[in-house]
């Protein structure tokens, strides 16, 4: 071999991409296995997907050792496309552990009757994408990643075929999601054109030196980024996608989508903030904080007016919420830009708490909708009386998200982040944010007290027998154990999570 062409032989460290890469192979394997299975043995593949993402989490293990970084340029080694360090593998654990407790949703999920074969290769596909977004470490890399795993994401929205609300949805979903991908990429191409690299820590140096004539276009091409991102979190005023698409979506996908497509968004946006565009702070700090305030106000009030409602939504209310939270999310983000990224680690801090809880309120509402396919809050009155553990249970994640005791991680990393935008002398939004939660614990409280009311019972014809009560699939209740065992050791043992609060991660 010449010297040159060894020179450009790179060595792929394939443990470091092996996580993702063995969700994206059981996808294949899953789509292929479709064509041959008869419809009696369907549920192997859910197995088979459920599998494929608990040995890709095993494979995180190996990589909390230390950074590992590989397709690295020849030229300088220290700048990679991927790296594998501790951020990227608590993000990797979070969507990865996001994706497996939706497909155990999924697989308990029989109303929906959606295709087997094509579900999972979408899911497994989406959370490949998604594992690999927060080790990318090169703006194309970046948005290849965020494409792959929003493109399946929209199809799984509208999977329910014959559900005219389920083909709006996706519809909708798609068309504002190209649109907010069309902007980033326009921003990632006048960062290009001023730095002329596409390497996250390149551009951070290289906008030093950015020419006078170029200053302006470079600052369109970082405010430009952001908006795409924004766009992902369900930042306001890029949120008006969300509501629609969770009521229309199964309700697996609208789980998966509150948690693992926030976690997208958040990721990405970290890494395009505190590693490229450090020294534009003063650009999408102001920028993040008015999002953070405006997000976290639009996502209760909104929440609250359909509290209001005759007949609200228990999906509908989620969604706003999960809107709601998205502001919460974005303050650390802000902070950073005043106070340096050692506040990155309460966002990360606040995610894994969101993603438990909210994983966990998702379970609770699959089952009750086993029995009332409408899904309406006024559907969970008198659940203590028929179903004493799942009332408990939700009561335990709706305290979570209001960040009220029970919920001690939900009220830890609260203040967490609080306490962010504290250190960061950000106290009007500081006040934002508590008036904010007060406003939230109106609609989060009437929602658990309405678990432990006694159920509203009428007259029963002469003829009326007792019906037989449901008995939950394995899966699900598998999910909410699950949501509601991790919730319990967080709660107890907060410093598991809130330990990222208090270290930078890069």
């Amino acid at each position: 071999m010449t010297p040159i062409a060894a020179g450009l032989v790179q060595s792929v460290d394939w443990l470091a991409i092996a996580p993702p890469t063995l969700a994206a192979v059981v996808a294949l394997i899953v789509l292929v296995a479709d064509l041959f299975l008869p419809h009696s043995r369907k549920q192997l593949l859910g197995w088979t997907s459920i599998a494929g993402l608990a040995a890709s989490i095993l494979l995180l293990a190996p990589l909390r050792t230390g950074d590992r970084s590989t397709f690295c340029l020849t030229t300088a080694p220290d700048v990679c496309s991927y790296t594998a360090d501790h951020f990227a593998v608590v993000i990797q654990f979070l969507v990865l552990g996001g994706a497996l407790l939706t497909a155990l949703l999924s697989l308990s999920d029989t109303r929906e009757k959606l295709p087997a074969g094509e579900f999972w290769f979408l899911l497994l596909s989406s959370a490949a994408g998604a594992a690999l977004l927060p080790a990318s470490r090169d703006l194309a890399t970046l948005v290849v990643a965020l494409e792959v795993a929003s493109l399946p994401a929209f199809a799984l929205v509208g999977l329910k075929r014959g559900d005219r609300m389920s083909s709006e949805s996706a519809l909708k979903f798609f068309l504002s999601s190209v649109t907010a991908t069309a902007v980033m990429l326009l921003g990632v191409s006048f960062v290009y054109a001023a730095t002329g690299t596409l390497h996250l820590t390149e551009i951070a140096q290289r906008l030093d030196d950015v020419p006078a004539q170029l200053e302006t276009l470079a600052q369109a091409g970082v405010a430009l980024t952001l908006v795409g991102f924004a766009f992902k979190t369900a930042a306001a005023p890029f949120h008006f996608w969300v509501p629609d698409t969770y009521v229309g979506a199964p309700l697996p996908v609208a789980a998966y989508l509150s948690v693992v497509g926030k976690a997208v968004g958040f990721s990405g946006l970290i890494l395009v903030t505190v590693i490229a565009f450090p020294l534009y702070a003063d650009v999408w700090g102001p920028a993040l904080t008015v999002l953070a305030a405006l997000t976290m106000t639009v996502g209760n009030v909104a929440a609250l007016r359909q509290v209001s409602t005759r007949a609200w939504s228990a999906v509908r209310l989620l969604a706003w919420s999960s809107v709601a939270q998205a502001g919460y999310l974005l303050v650390p983000i802000a902070a950073a830009a005043y106070s340096g990224d050692d506040q990155i680690g309460s966002t990360v801090a606040y995610a894994l708490m969101y993603a438990v809880v909210n994983l966990g309120a998702f379970a609770v509402a699959a089952l009750v909708a086993r029995t009332h396919p409408l899904n309406r809050v006024a559907d969970y009155r008198g659940l203590y009386a028929t179903r004493p553990l799942t009332a408990l249970t939700m009561g335990f994640f709706l305290l979570n998200l209001a960040g009220l005791p029970l919920g001690i991680i939900g009220l830890f990393a609260k203040v967490t982040v609080f306490s962010a935008a504290v250190d960061a002398s950000l106290g009007w939004l500081a006040v934002v944010m508590g008036v904010n939660v007060v406003i939230a614990l109106y609609y989060y409280l009437q929602w658990t007290t309405l678990l432990f009311r006694a159920p509203v019972t009428a007259p029963a014809p002469a003829e009326y027998t007792e019906p037989r009560r449901h008995r939950a699939p394995a899966p699900l209740t598998l999910a909410i154990a699950l949501t509601a065992a991790a919730g319990v050791v967080l709660s107890g043992y907060p410093q598991l999570v809130l330990r990222f609060a208090a270290k930078t991660l890069f």
